[in-house]
């Protein structure tokens, strides 16, 4: 329908044969290719992260990592490695992250957007608790139900509270997202 962007969460890209997409975005953040991801599965094929190399694997890679380059369109090479550390938001880094403390089920009734103290349960996975690192407000959160694996990254706390905006496009996501659009624009000659 006009005006709407179709997005399908599709791992195993089963629908690539029946819906012939203009444009593939590889988003899954897992910083490598291990479902075949390459250049030809469509007529524009964007990754995002590192892990993608361009051309073979995609014919944009988006840089991903904060700092200067982030956004940047690499038509040659990838984006940088991945450093397993968060960024730095109001000095922290690990502490903000939510990992699983076990293999098995995540479930909580918690939400974005909830103010959460430091040692607080905000979830659970096989019966052991997943506490707050840090007090500030949930930004990011995984589904309940979903199956994870010890030390996963299952969601992350905002130190800044309130000043948050969990339901504002952050900056990182802004620029990712400007940069997938550019090479669209880019690629289509709009």
């Amino acid at each position: 329908m006009a005006g709407e962007l179709p997005v399908i969460v599709d791992p195993e890209m089963a629908c690539l044969e029946e819906y012939k997409p203009a444009v593939l975005v590889e988003a899954s953040l897992t910083k490598r290719n291990d479902f075949g991801l390459h250049a030809g599965l469509a007529p524009l094929v964007i990754a995002l992260g590192p892990g993608f190399k361009a051309p073979q694997e995609a014919d944009y890679v988006i840089e991903t990592n904060r700092g200067h380059n982030l956004g940047r369109v690499i038509t040659l090479g990838q984006a940088e490695a991945d450093t397993g550390v968060p960024g730095d938001i109001a000095g922290y880094t690990q502490e903000r992250l939510l990992r699983a403390p076990a293999d098995g089920v995540f479930e909580t009734e918690r939400r974005i957007g909830d103010l959460v103290e430091k040692g607080e349960t905000v979830a659970q996975v096989d019966g052991q608790a997943v506490r707050a690192g840090v007090s500030g407000m949930i930004r990011g959160l995984i589904r309940p139900g979903m199956r994870v694996t010890a030390g996963l990254k299952i969601g992350d706390v905002d130190p800044r509270g309130e000043k948050a905006h969990p339901n504002l496009i952050s900056e990182k996501a802004r620029a990712v997202a400007g940069a997938v659009l550019e090479c669209i624009l880019r690629t289509y000659n709009i």
